[in-house]
Order: C-alpha cells, then structure tokens, then sequence
C-alpha cells in the first residue's frame, strides 16, 4: 500500500470514527461492541488496501455486515434459550411440586405462542427452534429467501416473548 494511501486511510479513520460509532451502535445498542466492530471494519479496510475503490463506501459496509452479524449471532442465542424450555428437565431437578407445575406451565405457554404464530413464521421458527436448521437449510425447505427466514425468526421471537411477559405480566 503506498504511503499516500495509507495517509488517506488514516485521514478516513479520524473523520469517519464518530459516525461510524454512531452507526454501528443503532444496530448492536452498545458502546463496547460497536466500538470493536468500528475497529474491526477499519482492519478489513486497511488490509484491502488498494483493491478498493471507495474506502469510505467499503469501511460502512463492513461495519454494517459485522454489526449484522452481532446481531444475529444475539437472535440465534435469544432463539436457543427459548428453545431449551424443554430441555430445562425442571421436574427431575425440583425437589418441590411447584417447580414440576411451573415448568409444565412454561412449557404450555410457549407451545401456545409457537401455535398463534402464521403458518410460514411458524414453521421456520421451529425448524431453527427444535430441529437446530440453519437460515439457509431453511430457506431451501419452505422455498424463501434467507432474509425472509431472518425475519421470520425476528418476528416469532419478539411475538412470542411478548406472548410470554403477557402471560406472566412481566412488564
């Protein structure tokens, strides 16, 4: 990379960082990991070098991509928990009554958020729920796009949440 370069890269850092941070942070909603993802965006930058024609276009893109990623690395855990309603075995584990009753009413209550959900969101949810498909294995299936399968994931887990503080009138 020539040293000329180089000097404009880091013109673009010092000019860029704040509104770069900015941007970052409306998608991961916190300081720590937009500002790892502004570094790491800037990195991916700097080692393309010369092979890009637009930095400032490229260095927003990535950090859009990685803080994307953040974000459904964030679904895909909110997702896993969700499914592990099941798996908690409350009953073997509670030596009390009342922890068998409330597990079985957890248990309940999502399989009755999982049902109100549309049909296609339904079904893409509990593939990635129960089954552990990837967006991608799911797109093929029901024959969507992945994004329409990330939307439908998105959909069904704030739709069931909700369902859920509903029902326990956590607020």
């Amino acid at each position: 990379m020539s040293h000329s370069r180089s000097e404009a890269l880091a013109r673009l850092f010092s000019e860029s960082r704040q509104a770069l941070r900015r941007y970052v942070r409306r998608f991961v909603r916190s300081q720590e990991t937009a500002e790892e993802i502004v570094q790491e965006a800037f990195l991916r930058t700097y080692e393309q070098g010369d092979r890009v024609a637009t930095p400032r276009a490229f260095l927003f893109s990535a950090a859009r991509n990685l803080a994307l990623d953040v974000r459904r690395h964030r679904l895909v855990q909110k997702t896993d928990s969700v499914a592990d309603f099941d798996a908690l075995d409350v009953v073997a584990s509670s030596p009390s009554p009342e922890g068998g009753l409330l597990a079985d009413e957890q248990s309940r209550l999502l399989k009755a958020a999982v049902e109100r959900l549309p049909p296609q969101c339904r079904a893409a949810f509990t593939l990635r729920v129960f089954d552990a498909c990837s967006y991608k294995e799911i797109a093929q299936r029901l024959g969507i796009s992945p994004k329409t399968v990330e939307n439908h994931i998105a959909r069904a887990l704030r739709e069931t949440h909700q369902y859920m503080r509903q029902r326990y009138q956590l607020k």
